[in-house]
């Protein structure tokens, strides 16, 4: 516990003080990222259920978020919550299709439902298509700070990821995490030590859900926009690989993967096509050399909880 609460300073001194030497938008695109991952490690690492259909909380929240806040004119704060409110009912529903299977079927259904959420978007007026929902306001958050400034906009969201990061580390640590886990390593056991098993993966879904949908809320404010790349398929890809890359199962890792990730999108986009035959090298020279992602290695050479 103390080595994780140091690297904890350590990830909120970064942030903090990051944006005198790195463009803060493209820090705000990465905690932003680093959320969804985190919130995808609860499901997979701690649960073992790998679902391929996590872009649809993040789209859903940022398309409602983005809807709330340019036509229904509510403050920052309130669209964000409509977001996260949106995607965490989007994950009751789905969760309960697909709870109840396990391995590759669970994957597909997730895809499957994915998919559907994606084509609904594609169709419906309020979302304009292609073109997505464009100059959505900030606002004011409180109706006191006003995120068009840069700098409360960064702050705004360093808060945001910092409450649910520790969020979800509290989650983790508790008897409800401890169970998840056990769930993980033996759901026959655990079964047959009395839990609902159905009903605690329900809750990691939902959970996993709705943080999502937090991340893809502050995501559509930040850039101030909404668009169907958040909602595709290729998106919760992504998030598999910024989980993988950062660590699978470890509490830091998604947000060093997903750092790593959007720093090679970001600084490499000059390649062109070329970025994601570079991702895809990267990713296969992390599956042979570090197994346990960019943390789990380091952990494990420092010796140290990670």
């Amino acid at each position: 516990m103390k080595h994780q609460r140091s690297a904890l300073a350590v990830l909120i001194a970064f942030f903090a003080l990051a944006p005198a030497v790195i463009y803060p938008v493209f820090l705000m695109k990465v905690m932003c990222f680093a959320l969804f991952a985190c919130a995808f490690n609860l499901l997979l690492g701690y649960v073992g259920l790998l679902s391929f259909g996590h872009a649809m909380f993040l789209g859903t929240a940022g398309y409602t978020a983005a809807h709330a806040a340019k036509v229904w004119g509510l403050t920052p704060e309130l669209a964000i919550l409509a977001g996260a409110a949106a995607s965490c009912a989007l994950g009751l529903v789905s969760g309960l299709i697909a709870i109840r299977r396990q391995g590759i079927y669970f994957a597909m259904i997730t895809l499957a439902l994915a998919q559907m959420v994606y084509f609904f978007f594609v169709q419906v007026p309020f979302t304009h298509g292609e073109d997505g929902i464009q100059a959505v306001p900030r606002g004011k958050l409180f109706g006191v700070f006003d995120l068009s400034d840069v700098g409360a906009m960064y702050a705004t969201v360093l808060v945001v990821f910092v409450a649910c990061f520790l969020l979800i580390y509290r989650i983790i640590h508790s008897p409800f995490g401890q169970v998840l886990k056990a769930i993980r390593e033996n759901e026959a056991r655990a079964t047959s030590l009395g839990y609902d098993v159905d009903r605690y993966k329900l809750l990691a879904f939902v959970l996993s859900a709705a943080l999502s949908g937090v991340a893809g809320a502050t995501n559509a404010l930040v850039f101030q926009l909404a668009a169907l790349n958040a909602v595709y398929w290729t998106m919760s890809g992504e998030v598999v690989l910024m989980t993988l890359v950062g660590g699978l199962g470890t509490i830091f890792g998604p947000v060093v993967g997903a750092l790593v990730v959007l720093a090679m999108e970001n600084y490499l986009a000059q390649l062109g096509a070329w970025v994601t035959i570079v991702q895809g090298a990267i990713f296969v020279v992390c599956v042979l050399t570090f197994r346990r992602g960019v943390i789990g290695e380091l952990g494990r050479l420092l010796k140290k909880p990670l």
